[in-house]
């Protein structure tokens, strides 16, 4: 296969940010109304740890909850997020249409690995029609440890993948791409910080650059 280009999707691809906030409010107001929660909703603390696997993320903001209302809030969180998606709250960034119609023309698999739960990425990927211009998608459902790592290794590993690029906004991606010697490029956008994008081999703002990077490997060979 040829060089492959694995993108992240929250804040990489999909404006989170657009649909987060309103989300994790409902999700705590929940909470309240079933007298599980009496603080106000810790939005700040999501911010800080965007990126992660959703278990993660309930751990830390229900540390003292229980498993049983870690999935509640997980659940009815899921639901919003997608309610959010189909009602068309949400938005994806500036040229991804455009970037992966030129890669896909290029003949360039593309990939999602993604943290994000696979209902939730369909109901991204199918509201925006982006079904047809990638390989495919890939959920960290899939991988027991929850590692981005290996879930970015799965897809190596299935595709026999020799070269190829993660496009990312987290360190998560960015190790992904170095534990699985790809290259990385971290997308300095909404939720990004920049002591973690310092490690990344490009970083870009606009996703048109990753056409940019590419071609500077390929330059006998790509046109777009």
């Amino acid at each position: 296969m040829s060089t492959a280009v694995i993108f992240d999707m929250d804040g990489t691809l999909f404006q989170t940010n657009r649909i987060l906030e309103l989300s994790l409010e409902e999700t705590f107001e929940l909470l309240r109304g079933k007298n599980l929660w009496d603080k106000e909703t810790p939005i700040d603390k999501y911010r800080r740890i965007m990126g992660v696997p959703l278990p993660a993320v309930w751990k830390t903001l229900l540390p003292n909850h229980s498993i049983d209302t870690r999935n509640l809030a997980n659940d009815f969180f899921q639901k919003q997020l997608i309610s959010y998606i189909h009602s068309g709250r949400g938005e994806l960034y500036p040229n991804v249409a455009e970037i992966f119609r030129k890669l896909k023309n290029n003949h360039f698999p593309i990939f999602i690995a993604s943290n994000g739960q696979t209902e939730y990425l369909d109901a991204i990927v199918h509201y925006y029609s982006l079904q047809e211009l990638i390989t495919e998608m890939f959920s960290i459902q899939q991988i027991a440890s929850q590692n981005k790592s290996e879930l970015v290794g799965k897809i190596v590993k299935k595709y026999k993948l020799k070269k190829g690029f993660v496009v990312g906004d987290r360190l998560s991606d960015i190790l992904a791409a170095k534990d699985n010697n790809l290259i990385s490029i971290g997308c300095r956008f909404d939720f990004a910080q920049e002591e973690e994008l310092s490690q990344a081999d490009y970083i870009i703002d606009d996703l048109l650059k990753v056409e940019e990077i590419i071609s500077s490997y390929h330059s006998d060979t790509l046109s777009i």
